[in-house]
């Protein structure tokens, strides 16, 4: 059996404004197929404006089918955006979502990952706002992340720091001038790699 991919997010996750080959889950898939590894294509339970809530709804109205040798979980940027709190209200939902990834890695947290959130202040979007803000907002809820992934046994990877390489390189941008582009998304892949290698090598059979 190929091993299996639950990607769990947001826009970031489903490649908004990006075409479905160039989102990061579909990337990774194809580079770890030239690799050799025999990967089935991923399953994203992710949507556009997501929020940690959001997730946890859809996950509890439509669990993902079977088990997964990797389980990756982005998520948070649009709490951030709403404002809610990232030491309460967030880290509690993180928990739950952290909970659910590990029971579809079958149980084992050492299979979940998860990526920080991306710095929308560095983007067009963002103008006329305070970047330096939304730069410490996304610093504070990352912090959360991090904590709430070592907590639970998962690993965690940092994307912050190449999402912000957009202020000065308008490629890394998707036209829509917020989300990546196949071009970030693949530097995110080559982060993603050496992380994800082991674990699917050594995926069980998945069902």
């Amino acid at each position: 059996m190929p091993a299996r991919h639950l990607a769990l997010g947001d826009s970031y996750t489903v490649g908004e404004a990006v075409d479905p080959a160039e989102r990061w889950p579909a990337q990774l898939a194809a580079r770890l197929r030239i690799e050799g590894l025999r990967v089935a294509d991923p399953v994203v339970v992710a949507a556009t404006g997501w929020t940690t809530s959001d997730l946890l709804a859809a996950i509890d109205a439509a669990p993902p089918r079977g088990t997964f040798g990797l389980v990756t979980l982005l998520i948070g940027v649009n709490d951030q955006y709403r404002g809610l709190p990232c030491d309460t209200a967030y880290r509690a939902r993180l928990d739950a979502l952290l909970r659910r990834a590990v029971s579809f890695a079958r149980g084992e947290p050492a299979r979940v990952l998860v990526l920080s959130i991306p710095d929308w202040g560095v983007t067009p979007f963002a103008a006329g706002r305070n970047r330096a803000a939304v730069a410490a907002a996304i610093d504070a809820f990352n912090t959360v992340n991090r904590a709430a992934a070592e907590a639970a046994g998962a690993g965690w990877l940092d994307v912050t720091p190449a999402s912000r390489e957009a202020a000065s390189d308008p490629a890394l941008l998707a036209p829509d001038g917020l989300h990546p582009s196949a071009a970030m998304y693949a530097r995110w892949v080559d982060l993603l790699l050496p992380r994800v290698r082991p674990l699917l090598r050594s995926a069980p059979a998945e069902s």
